[in-house]
């Protein structure tokens, strides 16, 4: 069973990134209640740099939380966090945190159906400077590329609203490119 743990949004705004201010909305937090899903993206959420974010095709930014242990030990042995330190939903700048569904399993064009909305996957997420920033240590965006715990965009099909708790279907598309795969294809080499 797919379910949503979290919505998650961000306005954005200005953060020091390396010494230089950034715009950036990686930054989002748990919303409650329903939140409407448009067709570039949710109620209250903003992309700061639309040439990598945001758009039809990355509309919505899925990860699973299956991923989030990974995430806590690391931190934890970068020394950032202590190792019990939880990390709250939204902390890998995702709109929808999901339980139950996996980049291996989310093929380019499968819908994920929800009670009020249809998203389609489109394309894994590539991680940047700012996602190092919000980890607290320069190797995240490495080990994301090294680990594939991407995540995964989504467009979105029906508009309508989400919440937390809704369950999600996934809806078989064409199957030809598998989205782990496909990020694995695109990431830097080593």
């Amino acid at each position: 069973m797919i379910r949503v743990l979290s919505v998650n949004v961000a306005t954005a705004s200005l953060r020091m990134i390396a010494g230089r201010p950034v715009r950036t909305a990686i930054g989002k937090r748990p919303v409650t209640g329903p939140v409407s899903v448009r067709t570039l993206g949710l109620e209250g959420d903003e992309q700061a740099d639309l040439s990598v974010h945001g758009g039809l095709s990355k509309a919505v930014y899925a990860y699973p939380y299956e991923h989030y242990a990974f995430w806590q030990v690391v931190r934890a042995q970068a020394r950032v966090a202590a190792w019990d330190a939880v990390l709250p939903h939204g902390s890998m700048g995702e709109n929808l945190t999901l339980q139950g569904l996996l980049e291996g399993d989310m093929w380019v064009g499968d819908f994920l159906r929800l009670p009020h909305c249809t998203l389609a996957v489109s394309e894994p997420r590539m991680p940047c400077f700012k996602f190092n920033d919000v980890m607290g240590f320069p190797q995240a965006a490495k080990l994301m590329n090294q680990s594939a715990y991407s995540g995964a965009y989504l467009s979105v099909i029906e508009p309508g609203h989400v919440s937390a708790g809704d369950e999600a279907a996934l809806v078989p598309g064409p199957r030809e490119v598998n989205l782990r795969e496909l990020f694995e294809a695109r990431r830097p080499s080593r």
